[in-house]
């Protein structure tokens, strides 16, 4: 009884519940408040991956990939950011780029699959080499239903590397000082090309051939240090001044823009630790990027290189054709050099075993027992 009327008494007197306590109440809550929304901001935090393309700046290889970059975010929620960096912004060369991303200074790069034929001699297969498979869709038919990129993932993995996939280009073409009209004229030429397998087969016809990063090929051209050089497509080709310095494109038959780099890939290579670390459903969202970014990278360019055409034509320069039978020709030269590279280590060797059957496949058709036999390899 006395207890029920000292409560009554109390709310009747009109008093309220100690102050103190309720500001303990009130700062319980929002601690607790607080620490809820620091989880969930911990759980959302964004891994920032930084990569480094071989696109110099203010080229439209370079623009796409940065707006490609730029949509990641978005497409993760937030959850995984690229950050883009240009030729030589954090690596000054091939090698330190390589070494960059195998130390996991930069956590990704967007290189041109071939730079690496010194380091993993596979690559020369894994990005078109003289006059093997010269059809964009002929390489995602090999990397996507024929087994070829899970074989470059196993190969990429003994260099703590994981390769993503490849990233569809361009055709290389040649800018020279003087008309080419048949293999013929280019000997005696120094020029400008890859090292590797491209550099062995244009020897073959009598070239002195040079190998320089893109950004050093308009001095050498200008200096007339070199008669030629090959570099990517059209396009960015204009955009680096080659026309004022050249006065020829080198082009093969009708329909074929280069037979010796037809379809020059990039690809997507990122550490291995940093990719295991990445969670699945975001592993998964980056290689369907791979993809998507392959598509609109190829055929974006393919545009540009229509419009770059007609500026080259205003600025004077004239396109010369290699023959049908200079293809054949180049061809024959090309396959005991394509063997030569595939007897390098048992990881070449097993991707061009790939490439050989398909090449030969009916449905392909680039070489037969014939044509081997003439090449001395069979």
């Amino acid at each position: 009884m006395n207890t029920n009327k000292n409560i009554r008494n109390n709310c009747d007197a009109g008093e309220t519940p100690p102050r103190r306590s309720f500001l303990k109440t009130a700062v319980v809550g929002a601690a607790f408040a607080g620490a809820m929304l620091m989880g969930a901001g911990q759980a959302q935090a964004a891994t920032t991956w930084k990569l480094q393309s071989v696109w110099d700046a203010g080229t439209v290889g370079y623009d796409l990939f940065e707006q490609w970059c730029a949509s990641i975010e978005e497409k993760s929620n937030g959850e995984l950011i690229f950050e883009p960096y240009p030729a030589k912004a954090v690596a000054a060369n091939f090698n330190s780029l390589f070494d960059a991303v195998r130390n996991g200074v930069l956590q990704g790069m967007n290189p041109f699959t071939l730079y690496w034929s010194g380091k993993i001699p596979a690559s020369v297969f894994l990005s078109s080499y003289p006059a093997g498979p010269d059809q964009p869709h002929q390489w995602d038919t090999m990397f996507y239903s024929l087994g070829m990129l899970e074989k470059t993932r196993e190969i990429y993995k003994k260099y703590g590397l994981f390769y993503v996939g490849p990233i569809q280009h361009d055709a290389n073409i040649i800018h020279s000082k003087k008309p080419v009209n048949s293999l013929a004229d280019l000997k005696g030429m120094k020029i400008r090309v890859p090292g590797g397998m491209v550099a062995e087969v244009f020897q073959q016809f009598g070239v002195s051939t040079v190998s320089l990063p893109g950004s050093d090929i308009f001095p050498a051209l200008e200096k007339g240090t070199i008669d030629a050089a090959d570099y990517v497509g059209p396009a960015v080709n204009y955009e680096l001044g080659f026309s004022q310095v050249t006065d020829y494109i080198v082009f093969g038959p009708p329909g074929v823009m280069s037979i010796y780099q037809p379809v020059d890939l990039m690809d997507l290579t990122v550490n291995l630790r940093a990719w295991n670390a990445l969670d699945p459903k975001l592993q998964q969202l980056v290689e369907d990027e791979v993809r998507n970014y392959s598509q609109k990278h190829y055929l974006t360019i393919q545009k540009r290189n229509i419009e770059a055409m007609e500026k080259f034509k205003a600025d004077g320069d004239q396109v010369t054709r290699l023959s049908q039978a200079d293809l054949k020709e180049f061809r024959r030269a090309a396959i005991p050099i394509w063997y030569n590279w595939a007897n390098k280590d048992e990881d070449a060797k097993a991707i061009f075993e790939m490439q050989l059957d398909y090449m030969m496949n009916e449905t392909v058709g680039y070489v037969n027992e014939d044509d081997l036999k003439a090449a001395g390899v069979k």
